[in-house]
Parts: C-alpha cells; sequence; structure tokens
C-alpha cells in the first residue's frame, strides 16, 4: 500500500519547539529544585534528556530524568501484543516532587493512564504534569497535555511518526497518509 510521508516537525523545529516547552515548563513550575521529568519508554525518555538539557540552558539547575515503562499498566495489551519491557528508573523518590511526564505523541489517552498508574509506584507527587511534542486528538480519556508541542489535527487513519537522534539517529515529525 503506498502512502503519502509529509514533514510536520523538522530537526530545527523540534528543536525550536523544545526550547519554548522548556520555557513554558519553567515558568509554571516555579520551584525548579523540585522537578523532576519522566520520559515514557520508548522516544519520551530521549526528548525528556532533551528538554531537560533546554531547561538547564535556561536555568542553571540540575534537572533530573526519570524513564517510566508502562507495559505492565497498560490495559490494551491484547490488542498490542506482549513485548518485552524496558526498565523503569527514577534518580529519587518521586513523593512530594513535580513531575513533569515526557511523550512523543498523545493520541487516546490510554498510555498517560497507564503512564499515571506507574508513577505511583515511585512515590505520592505533589503535582504531575504532561508535556508531549505532539497532540493528534482523539482523546477516549479525559486527559490533556499542559505542555504542547504542536497540535495536529490528523484522521484516525493517518499515522504520525517521531524520530529522535537519541533514538533514530536523526530528529523529525511525519504525517504518514494512506493513498
Amino acid at each position: 500500500m503506498a502512502a503519502t510521508v509529509v514533514e510536520i516537525l523538522s530537526a530545527d523545529e523540534i528543536r525550536r519547539t523544545l526550547t519554548r516547552l522548556a520555557s513554558e515548563v519553567i515558568e509554571k513550575v516555579g520551584d525548579l529544585s523540585r522537578v523532576v521529568l519522566v520520559g515514557i519508554h520508548t522516544r519520551g525518555v530521549p526528548l525528556a534528556e532533551s528538554l531537560a538539557a533546554q531547561m538547564m540552558a535556561l536555568e542553571p539547575c540540575d534537572i533530573p530524568v526519570g524513564q517510566l515503562d508502562i507495559t505492565f499498566y497498560r490495559d490494551d495489551l491484547r490488542a498490542i501484543g506482549m513485548r518485552t519491557p524496558a526498565k523503569s528508573a527514577m534518580p529519587c523518590d518521586l513523593t512530594d516532587r513535580i513531575v513533569v511526564l515526557v511523550d512523543d505523541v498523545i493520541y487516546k489517552g490510554r498510555t498517560v493512564r497507564a503512564a499515571l498508574n506507574a508513577v505511583g509506584e515511585f512515590g505520592r507527587p505533589d503535582r504531575i504534569y504532561l508535556a508531549v511534542l505532539v497532540d493528534r486528538g482523539h482523546r477516549q480519556l479525559p486527559i490533556h497535555p499542559d505542555f504542547t508541542g504542536r497540535h495536529l489535527p490528523t484522521s484516525s487513519e493517518e499515522q504520525v511518526r517521531v524520530y529522535l537522534q537519541g533514538y533514530d539517529g536523526h530528529d523529525a515529525v511525519e504525517l504518514i497518509r494512506a493513498d
């Protein structure tokens, strides 16, 4: 089946978007000494690391980054199939911290719901925010990101692919339409 691929964000646009998101997070959370960024496997992890680097460039402070695998918290394992989970790792106890969950794309909201459940294994945060690079709509759950890089209205037949240097060897966001 043929497909049309449209680049939505280039490497430079992703960099600028992360700089803007970093500024928005800094402005909203205020006290950065309590912030922990938590990337959702797979591409949320390098995004969280890049976002932390951008935040530290704007405000000299240490921003710890954790990584969260949500495999066992998903409610759709039958549909997506079993997979080998990645390792979750937190830099600290999340109790009383301000957690910013970071993911590449939000679609139906089920990944975020699973992530919210998984975060509880690492403490009880004071507050949890959600930052995403792309919001493509079509929510099935009442979940909305606090920080969004790009709103991208899509049809359910379209796909959004995110490529990140730390994982894929280059940075880009593409929209794929079946022809």
